[in-house]
Protein backbone atom coordinates (compact mmCIF):
# COMPACT_ATOMS: atom_id res chain seq x y z
CA UNK A 1 0.00 0.00 0.00
CA UNK A 2 2.92 2.21 1.21
CA UNK A 3 4.34 2.09 -2.38
CA UNK A 4 1.29 2.32 -4.12
CA UNK A 5 0.84 5.96 -2.31
CA UNK A 6 4.02 6.81 -3.02
CA UNK A 7 3.48 6.54 -6.93
CA UNK A 8 -0.01 8.37 -6.77
CA UNK A 9 1.83 11.09 -4.25
CA UNK A 10 4.59 11.83 -7.21
CA UNK A 11 1.97 11.39 -9.95
CA UNK A 12 -0.31 13.58 -8.52
CA UNK A 13 2.32 16.26 -7.44
CA UNK A 14 4.83 15.59 -10.52
CA UNK A 15 5.57 18.96 -11.24
CA UNK A 16 6.95 19.26 -7.88
CA UNK A 17 8.89 16.36 -7.99
CA UNK A 18 10.59 16.90 -11.23
CA UNK A 19 11.57 20.43 -9.50
CA UNK A 20 13.40 18.17 -6.74
CA UNK A 21 14.66 16.46 -9.49
CA UNK A 22 16.31 19.47 -11.58
CA UNK A 23 17.53 20.53 -8.61
CA UNK A 24 19.19 17.64 -7.10
CA UNK A 25 20.46 15.91 -10.59
CA UNK A 26 21.05 18.89 -13.12
CA UNK A 27 21.83 17.34 -16.40
CA UNK A 28 20.99 13.61 -14.74
CA UNK A 29 17.77 14.21 -14.91
CA UNK A 30 17.37 13.73 -18.52
CA UNK A 31 18.69 9.93 -17.88
CA UNK A 32 15.86 9.71 -14.67
CA UNK A 33 13.10 10.73 -17.19
CA UNK A 34 14.21 8.38 -20.17
CA UNK A 35 14.79 5.27 -17.42
CA UNK A 36 11.20 5.92 -15.92
CA UNK A 37 9.51 6.19 -19.69
CA UNK A 38 11.91 3.03 -20.72
CA UNK A 39 10.90 1.31 -17.91
CA UNK A 40 7.04 1.66 -18.32
CA UNK A 41 6.62 0.62 -21.70
CA UNK A 42 9.97 -1.50 -21.83
CA UNK A 43 8.14 -4.40 -18.34
CA UNK A 44 5.38 -5.65 -18.45
CA UNK A 45 5.44 -6.08 -14.84
CA UNK A 46 5.71 -2.01 -14.54
CA UNK A 47 2.58 -0.42 -15.45
CA UNK A 48 2.10 1.59 -12.81
CA UNK A 49 4.59 4.12 -13.71
CA UNK A 50 3.79 7.48 -15.03
CA UNK A 51 3.96 8.28 -18.90
CA UNK A 52 2.01 10.73 -20.52
CA UNK A 53 1.39 12.97 -16.95
CA UNK A 54 4.92 12.44 -16.68
CA UNK A 55 5.55 13.69 -20.39
CA UNK A 56 3.06 17.07 -20.02
CA UNK A 57 4.81 18.12 -16.72
CA UNK A 58 8.54 17.57 -17.87
CA UNK A 59 7.06 19.80 -21.26
CA UNK A 60 5.49 22.53 -19.09
CA UNK A 61 8.77 22.76 -16.63
CA UNK A 62 11.10 22.89 -19.35
CA UNK A 63 8.40 25.83 -21.19
CA UNK A 64 8.81 27.71 -17.26
CA UNK A 65 12.75 27.85 -18.30
CA UNK A 66 16.08 28.24 -15.50
CA UNK A 67 16.07 24.26 -15.42
CA UNK A 68 19.19 23.88 -17.74
CA UNK A 69 16.90 21.40 -20.05
CA UNK A 70 16.25 21.33 -24.00
CA UNK A 71 13.24 20.10 -24.84
CA UNK A 72 14.54 18.53 -28.00
CA UNK A 73 17.10 16.82 -26.19
CA UNK A 74 14.69 15.86 -24.07
CA UNK A 75 11.91 14.86 -26.90
CA UNK A 76 14.52 12.95 -29.08
CA UNK A 77 15.86 10.73 -25.61
CA UNK A 78 12.25 9.95 -24.78
CA UNK A 79 11.41 8.94 -28.34
CA UNK A 80 14.59 6.38 -28.23
CA UNK A 81 13.24 5.47 -24.68
CA UNK A 82 9.69 4.62 -25.81
CA UNK A 83 11.18 2.25 -28.93
CA UNK A 84 13.88 1.00 -27.24
CA UNK A 85 11.38 0.10 -24.08
CA UNK A 86 8.76 -1.37 -27.02
CA UNK A 87 11.46 -3.48 -28.38
CA UNK A 88 12.81 -4.96 -24.99
CA UNK A 89 9.42 -5.82 -24.24
CA UNK A 90 8.24 -7.47 -27.42
CA UNK A 91 11.46 -9.56 -27.43
CA UNK A 92 10.69 -10.64 -23.28
CA UNK A 93 7.18 -11.27 -24.76
CA UNK A 94 8.37 -13.43 -27.74
CA UNK A 95 11.18 -15.52 -25.88
CA UNK A 96 8.16 -16.30 -22.88
CA UNK A 97 5.27 -16.94 -25.17
CA UNK A 98 6.40 -20.32 -26.20
CA UNK A 99 7.39 -21.54 -22.72
CA UNK A 100 4.25 -20.66 -20.85
CA UNK A 101 1.63 -21.15 -23.46
CA UNK A 102 1.40 -25.04 -23.09
CA UNK A 103 -1.37 -27.80 -24.47
CA UNK A 104 -1.80 -28.89 -20.64
CA UNK A 105 -1.67 -25.39 -18.91
CA UNK A 106 -5.58 -24.33 -17.80
CA UNK A 107 -5.23 -20.90 -17.63
CA UNK A 108 -2.55 -20.02 -20.45
CA UNK A 109 -3.73 -22.31 -22.64
CA UNK A 110 -2.30 -23.01 -25.94
CA UNK A 111 -5.46 -21.73 -27.50
CA UNK A 112 -5.16 -18.10 -26.49
CA UNK A 113 -1.87 -18.15 -27.69
CA UNK A 114 -2.87 -19.07 -31.68
CA UNK A 115 -5.68 -16.69 -31.01
CA UNK A 116 -3.14 -13.86 -30.20
CA UNK A 117 -0.87 -14.85 -33.27
CA UNK A 118 -4.15 -14.52 -35.16
CA UNK A 119 -5.02 -11.07 -33.77
CA UNK A 120 -1.83 -9.45 -34.35
CA UNK A 121 -1.45 -11.19 -37.81
CA UNK A 122 -4.53 -9.23 -38.62
CA UNK A 123 -4.99 -5.81 -36.66
CA UNK A 124 -1.42 -5.58 -34.44
CA UNK A 125 -0.53 -2.53 -36.43
CA UNK A 126 -3.63 -0.62 -35.22
CA UNK A 127 -2.98 -2.10 -31.44
CA UNK A 128 0.78 -1.06 -31.08
CA UNK A 129 0.08 2.50 -32.40
CA UNK A 130 -3.76 3.17 -30.08
CA UNK A 131 -2.37 1.18 -27.41
CA UNK A 132 0.33 4.28 -26.66
CA UNK A 133 -2.31 6.12 -25.64
CA UNK A 134 -3.51 4.06 -23.05
CA UNK A 135 -2.52 3.50 -19.24
CA UNK A 136 -1.52 0.18 -18.95
CA UNK A 137 -2.22 -1.19 -22.37
CA UNK A 138 0.86 0.36 -23.67
CA UNK A 139 3.10 -1.39 -21.49
CA UNK A 140 1.06 -5.10 -22.24
CA UNK A 141 0.26 -4.33 -26.10
CA UNK A 142 4.23 -4.87 -27.03
CA UNK A 143 4.50 -8.15 -24.97
CA UNK A 144 1.63 -9.83 -26.03
CA UNK A 145 2.53 -8.42 -29.93
CA UNK A 146 5.62 -10.56 -28.87
CA UNK A 147 3.42 -13.62 -27.60
CA UNK A 148 1.67 -13.45 -30.52
CA UNK A 149 5.01 -13.50 -32.81
CA UNK A 150 4.17 -10.51 -34.80
CA UNK A 151 6.46 -9.83 -37.96
CA UNK A 152 9.08 -7.65 -36.28
CA UNK A 153 9.99 -5.08 -38.94
CA UNK A 154 6.32 -4.78 -39.06
CA UNK A 155 5.61 -4.40 -35.44
CA UNK A 156 8.97 -1.61 -35.20
CA UNK A 157 7.28 0.17 -38.01
CA UNK A 158 4.50 1.00 -36.12
CA UNK A 159 6.37 1.15 -32.56
CA UNK A 160 8.29 4.01 -34.06
CA UNK A 161 4.96 5.94 -35.38
CA UNK A 162 3.34 5.32 -32.28
CA UNK A 163 6.48 6.30 -30.06
CA UNK A 164 6.63 9.52 -32.04
CA UNK A 165 3.39 10.23 -31.77
CA UNK A 166 3.03 9.54 -27.88
CA UNK A 167 5.95 11.30 -26.81
CA UNK A 168 6.05 14.59 -29.39
CA UNK A 169 2.00 14.89 -28.34
CA UNK A 170 1.73 14.70 -24.74
CA UNK A 171 5.22 16.69 -24.26
CA UNK A 172 4.19 19.38 -26.74
CA UNK A 173 1.36 19.93 -24.73
CA UNK A 174 3.19 20.02 -21.87
CA UNK A 175 5.45 23.16 -23.35
CA UNK A 176 2.58 24.43 -25.17
CA UNK A 177 -0.04 24.87 -22.60
CA UNK A 178 1.32 23.73 -19.37
CA UNK A 179 2.55 27.31 -18.36
CA UNK A 180 -1.41 28.71 -19.01
CA UNK A 181 -2.06 30.04 -15.19
CA UNK A 182 -5.28 28.60 -15.42
CA UNK A 183 -3.39 25.01 -15.69
CA UNK A 184 -0.52 25.66 -13.84
CA UNK A 185 -2.42 26.85 -10.71
CA UNK A 186 -4.76 23.66 -10.79
CA UNK A 187 -1.87 21.18 -11.87
CA UNK A 188 -3.20 18.39 -9.62
CA UNK A 189 -6.31 18.33 -11.14
CA UNK A 190 -4.44 18.43 -14.87
CA UNK A 191 -2.84 14.95 -13.57
CA UNK A 192 -6.24 13.59 -12.61
CA UNK A 193 -8.29 14.93 -15.62
CA UNK A 194 -5.30 13.69 -17.99
CA UNK A 195 -5.17 9.75 -16.08
CA UNK A 196 -8.95 9.58 -16.13
CA UNK A 197 -9.36 10.51 -20.00
CA UNK A 198 -6.29 7.91 -20.82
CA UNK A 199 -8.45 5.55 -18.70
CA UNK A 200 -11.93 5.91 -19.97
CA UNK A 201 -11.12 3.42 -23.05
CA UNK A 202 -10.00 0.97 -21.19
CA UNK A 203 -12.65 0.86 -18.72
CA UNK A 204 -15.02 1.07 -21.81
CA UNK A 205 -12.88 -1.89 -23.66
CA UNK A 206 -13.28 -3.47 -20.38
CA UNK A 207 -16.94 -3.29 -20.15
CA UNK A 208 -17.59 -3.78 -23.95
CA UNK A 209 -16.06 -7.19 -23.80
CA UNK A 210 -17.87 -8.73 -20.81
CA UNK A 211 -21.05 -7.67 -22.36
CA UNK A 212 -20.35 -9.47 -25.32
CA UNK A 213 -18.71 -12.67 -23.61
CA UNK A 214 -22.22 -12.76 -21.52
CA UNK A 215 -24.31 -12.43 -24.89
CA UNK A 216 -21.98 -14.99 -26.29
CA UNK A 217 -22.87 -17.30 -23.54
CA UNK A 218 -26.20 -16.84 -23.47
Amino acid sequence: MEVISNVLDFILHIDKHLIEIVSSYQTWTYLIIFMIIFAETGFVVTPFLPGDSLLFAVGALIAKGNTGLDIYLMGLLLIIAAIAGNSLNYYLGSFLGPKVFKPHNKILKLEYYVKTQEFFNKQGGKAVIFSRFLPIFRTIAPFVAGVGNMNFVRFTFYNVVGGLFWIISFLGLGFVFGNIPVIKDNFTYVMLVIIVLTILPAIYAGIKTKRDMKKTTA
